[in-house]
Order: C-alpha cells, then sequence, then structure tokens
C-alpha cells in the first residue's frame, strides 16, 4: 500500500527515546529556566540539556553520515522535535536553528567549508557547539528579494579584494544562538547579507559565516515573554571583517533563504502540534478528575466532551499533515515551496487555537501558573510569528508558487513537483 502512516521500529524507538528525554531531561531545567528573569542566564541554563542532546546526537540527527550527522530524514526529526516540544518548544529551537544555518553549508558550501563546520558541529568531543542563523533585521526583512537596493537585506557585506576580505556593516535582530553561551558569539554564524549595494533582493545576497570572537560584531539579548529557554539578541556589525573564504552562495542568498525556510516549516508546524498536545494531555487528565463541584468529572459533560474531541481531532490532523509535508521534502529535496508553508501555517494558527481551547476546558485555573497552561498560552503565540512569519514570508511563499501553473488541486496528492 502505497501510503501508509505505520511507522518503523527505528522510527517508535526513536520517538520513545525522545520522550524520555523530553521528560526526565528537559522538562526540569526548563521549566527553572523559563521562570529565570534574566533571558541570557535562562538560555545558559539549558547548556547540560544540549550538552546531553549532543551525546545522543539529536543535535545534527539531520546531517548525512558522510559529515558526522545522524542521516535522518526529516520525518525522524519530526518525531524528536514533537516529543520535546511537548515538554518545552523553546530548546527544540535551538535545534531547529543549528539546521537552518547548517543545512545551506551542505547544500551551497565548498568541500572545504562542509569539512570544516559540518565535521565540527558533529565532532562528540565539541559538545557546546552552537550555530547561529541571521536573516532578519530590525527595519524588517519580509520583502528581502524587494527589486530596490533600498529594500529588504540592509547589512552589507563590503568586499575587500586588496586583504581578501568582507566587510560588514548593519545589524542583525532576533538571530537565535548567534550570542553563544557567554555572548561572545556562537562558534559560526551563517548571515544573510547584501553583496551588492547597487542590485535588488535576487543577485544582491549572499551568505557568509562569522565565526565566534570576530572583532567589530557586538551582542544584546532580547528578553521575549516565550520561548525564553532559547536565545534571540540584536547582532550589530561595526566593520567586522571575516576572511573570503567563508562566503558562499554568492548572489543566491535569496534562494538560500527560500530554501532554508522550505526546510524548516514541517518542523516550525510540528513544533506547534507538539506545544498543542503536551496542552491537551494536561486537559485531558484534568477533564477525567476534576468535578467543579459536581457529582462526576466533568468530561461526563457534553459541552466538555465534544470540545475535547475536537480538540483531539485538531492535533491529530495538523500531525499528517506535517508529516506528509516532512515526506515530501525527502522525497523531493529543495522542492516543497508552496507545501512547506501552508503546512507551517496551517499547523501554527491551528494549534494556539487549540491551546486556548484546552484552557476554556480547564477554566480560570488555566491562569494559574502552578498549572502549565498559562505557559502554553505564552509559547502559542510564537509559531505564527517566528520561522519566517507567516504574514510576512511564509503564506507569500505559497502564494507565489500558485501564481504559475505547476501548482494544481493534485501536484501534492500525486507526489508531483513544482519543477
Amino acid at each position: 500500500m502505497a501510503v501508509d502512516f505505520e511507522l518503523t521500529a527505528q522510527q517508535r524507538a526513536l520517538k520513545y527515546a525522545a520522550r524520555e528525554f523530553a521528560r526526565e531531561v528537559l522538562r526540569p531545567v526548563a521549566e527553572r529556566a523559563d521562570a529565570h528573569p534574566d533571558p541570557q542566564e535562562a538560555f545558559r541554563l539549558m547548556k547540560p540539556v544540549y550538552e546531553q542532546a549532543v551525546a545522543s546526537g539529536l543535535s545534527t540527527m539531520f546531517l548525512p553520515r558522510e559529515y558526522g550527522g545522524g542521516g535522518a530524514s526529516t520525518v525522524d526529526f519530526l518525531l524528536v522535535v514533537e516529543e520535546l516540544c511537548a515538554v518545552d518548544p523553546g530548546f527544540p529551537t535551538v535545534l531547529l536553528v543549528n539546521g537552518l544555518a547548517l543545512m545551506p553549508i551542505l547544500w551551497w558550501g565548498t568541500e572545504i567549508q562542509r569539512d570544516r563546520w559540518l565535521r565540527r558541529a558533529t565532532d562528540p568531543a565539541d559538545v557546546g557547539f552552537l550555530a547561529g542563523f541571521a536573516v532578519s533585521e530590525r527595519g524588517g526583512t519580509a520583502n528581502f528579494d524587494d527589486p530596490s537596493p533600498r529594500g529588504g537585506i540592509q547589512v552589507v557585506a563590503d568586499h575587500d579584494r586588496a586583504n581578501g576580505e568582507y566587510v560588514l556593516h548593519g545589524e542583525k535582530h532576533w538571530p537565535c544562538n548567534a550570542g553563544g553561551w557567554d555572548l561572545r558569539g556562537a562558534d559560526v554564524t551563517l548571515c544573510v547579507v547584501r553583496t551588492d549595494r547597487n542590485a535588488g533582493g535576487t543577485g544582491a545576497l549572499s551568505a557568509i559565516l562569522v565565526e565566534r570572537g570576530t572583532d567589530g560584531v557586538d551582542y544584546e539579548v532580547i528578553d521575549t515573554m516565550a520561548h525564553r529557554t532559547c536565545q534571540n539578541v540584536t547582532m550589530t556589525f561595526r566593520g567586522a571583517r571575516v576572511p573570503e573564504e567563508n562566503v558562499l552562495a554568492v548572489g543566491e542568498g535569496d534562494l538560500l533563504i527560500n530554501r532554508s525556510f522550505t526546510w524548516s516549516g514541517p518542523i516550525a508546524a510540528i513544533a506547534a502540534v507538539g506545544l498543542a498536545r503536551g496542552a491537551y494531555e494536561f486537559t485531558l487528565d484534568w477533564a477525567r478528575t476534576y468535578t467543579g463541584g459536581g457529582s462526576v468529572p466533568i468530561i461526563a459533560h457534553q459541552a466538555v466532551g465534544y470540545l475535547l474531541t475536537d480538540i483531539a481531532a485538531r492535533i491529530e490532523a495538523a500531525r499528517y499533515f506535517a508529516w506528509k509535508a516532512a515526506h515530501y521534502m525527502d522525497r523531493h529535496p529543495g522542492e516543497g515551496q508552496a507545501l512547506g508553508g501552508m503546512n507551517k501555517t496551517y499547523c501554527s494558527e491551528s494549534m494556539q487555537g487549540v491551546v486556548n481551547d484546552c484552557m476554556r476546558v480547564v477554566g480560570v485555573n488555566a491562569l494559574d501558573r502552578k498549572f502549565p497552561l498559562a505557559r502554553y498560552y505564552r509559547e502559542a503565540a510564537v509559531f505564527s510569528l517566528y520561522d519566517a512569519g507567516n504574514l510576512g514570508m511564509q503564506r507569500r511563499r505559497a502564494w507565489g508558487e500558485m501564481t504559475g501553473r505547476g501548482l494544481g488541486p493534485d501536484t501534492f496528492v500525486d507526489d508531483g513537483t513544482l519543477r
């Protein structure tokens, strides 16, 4: 049978190993970190958990085995991310951003760049290795491919050919992981920059690898309301010099952005599913035991039972949509712009509604911080805003594919491509 949702024995083992890690290793630290008032200290508290994730092979499982990675499929990675996000969605974002930074090196990097950075990322002795991904800017970069030189990416990298360097000026806002564990920088941060001041977003953009400790780079932590177990910073370049051998995807930075956020789409989608599942698990247990002052648990009341049924159905539907998108991308590398965008927007927004409905079931007790729903509510707000925000980029990417004739009602059900 061609359509098969059954997990292999290895996938089941992976799923339950990730669940044990999430509950036994991640949960106790994440709860303390989320409550810490200092955002950088909250992130730093997660380092021991990260080191255990590295030792377990979770941090680079998506990289090919030839470079020391786990050789996992995108579907495999989704199984892990759902389990982690059911406990804490911030920490898996650290792993996701590792992928956003390292996968473009696999796709566009030279063999020297791949050998240096991918092998270092997978080196079991370098358990704290962290990669950052810097695209967003304070002025907004949703229109990164704007045809005007005044639009889109405005961090510039001027080529100093005489010295074999690129000189960076400007500011990145929101990059995750980029500040590193000590605000001296991630081990490497992939930055999308403007290498042509006079061209538009197509042809003007490239990527450059900024190494830890590069002079002329400052980091300031952003104090966020949720996902506090990962790190966001403002990254400011003041004449930072980067060797020219660190540049990649010259003139193809727009393609890099599109492919990166295509890859991350189903991962962000399943992250929202995991969070909603965590909220549902708590709510279902609550409904089975809480009476609300009556003689029977509230699940015996039709209104509650019907709402819980709808909640469960939406989670199941969103999960399989994410699996479909991931499976499609595993079969068609570099494709899936439309499917990935639709998957991410649908799941992130519908799962936010699931968390809200869970709060309706629990009632006013959902506001009590000693229960987890208040936090789930905060965390759910992130998903439609991050990973190429739904209104800013993700819907636009899917819409762009619809304007051509390659995308039709049967494209994805028939496993077709847009080429």
